[in-house]
């Protein structure tokens, strides 16, 4: 984003999901309607701070990510875009609205803790959601999943996280817990500003496409107000991505690994439309690809290449991410070349 659309970075130190403290950046940037903030909550919540022996979903707090929006806040932006993806919390939210100012200590001690959450720890969310009254707050999701429910935040991610299937479940009846007093919390509290989106209100907000994101961060903020858009549409529109693609007669994308969640809101998923729409195939070369062609062929994709194709190679892609890419690119575009 500061590639494409300039603007300051504005350092900034907050909480990380085990509670040290990490170092995060907010982008400042001047928009038609004043200054537009854009932030991205894995600086601060993302899975790469926690060492691989430590991961644990149901403890992770986003702590973080409330300190981080109370800062971005106070930067006078008059809009604010918070990305969404690869965090290691699972805890809807509750610590990011701890980090904004509520005092309940529930709310800080991960997901797993919210099983007891009453509507008295929620003291304060109408004071929070305040602190965005003026604010036009864009929540840039990376899925477009619910809260809870089989593709929810906990049964469909927390194991990637760290947890147990029994831990998966423990914390989806946690999430429906805190859902629920947030609803009776907030049902009367109106979203101060929520342009192009309706405001649910109440336990509804949970079901809202990319309520799940980020562990559930979705939720929360919708409960504050905020629009939750894909992410990678809000990127699109912001370098210009439909001109771009004007007169190309190949569309050419990718990511880590592509399976059920890269239709549902995914970069893929947004540059499979563009080409659709405009008549023109669309390739996918990712680390792994884990649909099959009826799937991804189902999905408007013409071509999915793997950079590892099978266990074997994930090791050696793993040790030379740019050379085995680099590589798997270069018969791929021989493969499609016109000459």
């Amino acid at each position: 984003m500061h590639a494409a659309v300039g603007g300051d970075l504005v350092p900034v130190t907050a909480s990380g999901p085990l509670g040290e403290l990490v170092p995060a950046v907010v982008l400042l940037t001047e928009g038609t309607e004043g200054p537009v903030g854009y932030l991205e909550a894995a600086q601060v919540v993302g899975l790469h701070l926690v060492p691989r022996e430590r991961r644990d979903p149901t403890l992770t707090t986003s702590v973080g990510l409330g300190e981080l929006l109370r800062a971005a806040a106070g930067l006078g932006a008059t809009r604010l875009v918070v990305g969404l993806g690869g965090s290691a919390t699972n805890d809807a939210g509750a610590g990011m609205l701890a980090g904004l100012g509520l005092t309940a200590s529930v709310l800080r001690g991960g997901g797993a803790g919210l099983g007891t959450v009453t509507v008295a720890d929620l003291a304060g969310l109408d004071e929070v959601r305040q602190l965005f009254a003026g604010i036009d707050l864009v929540v840039a999701t990376d899925v477009d999943v619910p809260l809870l429910g089989l593709h929810g935040a906990s049964a469909g991610f927390a194991v990637q996280k760290g947890a147990t299937p029994e831990q998966a479940q423990e914390l989806e009846r946690a999430l429906g817990r805190f859902a629920a007093a947030m609803g009776d919390a907030g049902a009367t509290v109106p979203a101060p500003r929520a342009r192009l989106q309706v405001d649910v209100g109440g336990h509804r907000w949970a079901q809202l496409p990319g309520a799940g994101a980020a562990g559930g961060l979705g939720f929360a903020l919708a409960a504050l107000g905020g629009r939750l858009l894909p992410g990678a549409e809000v990127v699109a529109d912001a370098v210009g991505l439909d001109l771009a693609t004007d007169g190309a007669e190949l569309l050419v994308t990718g990511e880590g690994a592509v399976d059920w969640q890269s239709m549902h809101g995914k970069v893929v998923a947004a540059v499979t439309r563009r080409g659709l729409a405009r008549g023109v195939p669309v390739v996918v070369i990712a680390g792994q690809v884990h649909l099959g062609r009826r799937e991804w062929g189902a999905a408007g994709i013409a071509g999915a290449y793997a950079v590892a194709e099978g266990p074997d190679q994930v090791e050696a892609a793993m040790a030379d991410p740019a050379g085995t890419l680099a590589a798997r690119t270069e018969r791929v575009a021989r493969t499609w070349s016109p000459a």
